[in-house]
């Protein structure tokens, strides 16, 4: 495909990864971004997108391929827009994570730092998710090779991934390396068996057909929790596939499905409706139990978010009297999992389903010194909510990728704990924030994590020493 007024560079060195997990190299003083290549890559490139500073493109034709580079395991690698490291060995990528983390802080953040702890790389660089959700499409994506043969494909059905930046693509997925291969066993199942009984898998442009997601949950000792969506209720249909996922699945611990007629795939505001087995599954930690819903938020490394947790709790500092905040505190795992150190956690979400599991997770456990608040939290945290519920000795904080609001960091500055233990997942909202923050505070500790192999991103904990 052509692409008017964009040049075609050619021979251009790829010399580093850089934000949001582009390689790069330079062409006449200017940035250029290409995704999936490697430093030491000599490449020519098609650029897509041209900017004052930067380009972006993608690779058109090699010249020298990178000594960095390995074979792709997946057969989807370079369609999918999921793992996009696959060319790389995992010790580079966590290489690549250290020094993303680096240069975030130096470039973005400018605020001191000492030297930063080596990653915490995962054990498992394949089969490490505990949640993933594929989609139905009638009108799945080819790929090069099948569009090259020129032979008119009829049935495009569909069971797979979102090709990247494409939200109403998607690719057909045979084999996922991400999670335990009984998820790819549940889902060519079910696959297979709607295209023999002629189920109507969903058109996003016609808003039409029967299915529509379905999503695949398990746990360290084996769970599974399978959820499909239907567009519309057709009782003898669903039923019948339903029991068919059993029969063929009698390991399958909770099977639930979900009636959506909205424009869009979310379930957040739908009833999930149990069909076989129990509503929710349990993990355990450190002989804690989480209890995990169809709509609850879990990390989605269990191995991972174990490491990630107890580098929290250590970083607190806890003797056991003091008042912790925990604030977008989600189903409260940090908080239940920090509690047995603290005089008192207080965790604070603005999600009210997540609230609702923080406070399960808790009675559970027999857990009697969390308390939980719901709603906005650039509004919630005030001189009033403090006076009410006790100055926090610790705040813990874990936003979103956007980071935290410029009010809930001036509310940290304005109550002054002695320590803040910031977990992010996207370091450059983190230096952001750190920055606002050293107007009091100083870093004393950074530990990246590794919580998605595979993957540009990485998880990032800083602790936070109030100065003086």
């Amino acid at each position: 495909m052509a692409h008017r007024n964009k040049p075609l560079l050619e021979k251009v060195e790829i010399t580093a990864i850089g934000s949001e997990g582009k390689a790069l190299g330079r062409v006449g003083g200017k940035v250029v971004f290409v995704p999936m290549l490697a430093p030491g890559d000599i490449v020519d490139v098609q650029v897509t997108r041209k900017r004052k500073k930067f380009m972006e493109g993608f690779a058109v034709k090699f010249h020298k391929y990178s000594d960095l580079r390995q074979d792709p395991v997946c057969r989807h690698f370079g369609t999918c827009g999921g793992c996009k490291w696959q060319h790389l060995p995992y010790k580079k990528q966590v290489e690549f994570k250290q020094q993303q983390v680096f240069d975030n802080f130096s470039r973005i953040g400018k605020f001191p730092f000492p030297d930063m702890n080596p990653i915490i790389g995962s054990h498992k660089d394949f089969f490490y998710r505990n949640k993933l959700e594929f989609t139905f499409s009638d009108n799945r994506w080819l790929t090069r090779e099948e569009i090259e043969t020129g032979n008119e494909v009829e049935k495009r059905y569909a069971l797979g991934f979102h090709i990247s930046g494409m939200f109403d693509k998607i690719l057909d997925i045979e084999y996922c390396y991400l999670q335990d291969s009984i998820s790819n066993e549940i889902r060519n199942s079910i696959r297979e068996y709607a295209v023999k009984n002629n189920l109507e898998f969903f058109s996003l442009k016609q808003q039409s057909g029967f299915l529509r997601t379905l999503i695949i949950r398990t746990t360290l000792d084996g769970q599974i929790m399978v959820i499909i969506t239907f567009y519309h209720e057709d009782t003898h249909k669903r039923r019948a596939l339903l029991d068919h996922i059993i029969s063929g699945f009698p390991q399958i611990s909770s099977l639930m499905y979900v009636i959506n007629t909205k424009p869009h795939d979310s379930i957040g505001d739908l009833d999930v409706l149990l069909y076989s087995g129990a509503d929710h599954l349990i993990e355990e930690m450190e002989k804690m139990k989480f209890k995990i819903g169809p709509k609850s938020f879990y990390q989605t490394n269990t191995d991972q978010a174990y490491e990630l947790y107890k580098i929290v709790r250590s970083y607190a500092g806890l003797s056991g009297q003091e008042t912790v905040y925990d604030l977008y505190t989600g189903t409260g795992t940090i908080a239940n999992f920090i509690s047995s150190n603290a005089g008192r956690v207080i965790g604070i979400e603005y999600v009210p389903e997540a609230m609702n599991d923080a406070l399960v997770n808790t009675s559970i456990n027999g857990i009697e010194n969390c308390r939980f608040f719901v709603g906005d939290i650039k509004e919630i945290l005030n001189e009033d909510f403090v006076s009410e519920h006790g100055r926090p000795d610790v705040i813990i904080t874990d936003p979103p990728r956007a980071g935290m609001h410029e009010k809930v960091t001036r509310a940290i500055l304005d109550i002054e704990p002695s320590r803040i233990v910031y977990v992010s997942c996207n370091p450059a909202t983190q230096a952001r924030d750190i920055a606002l923050l050293s107007e009091k505070y100083h870093v004393k500790e950074v530990q990246p994590v590794d919580m998605f192999p595979q993957t540009h991103h990485v998880e990032c904990v800083v602790l936070l020493i109030l100065d003086g």
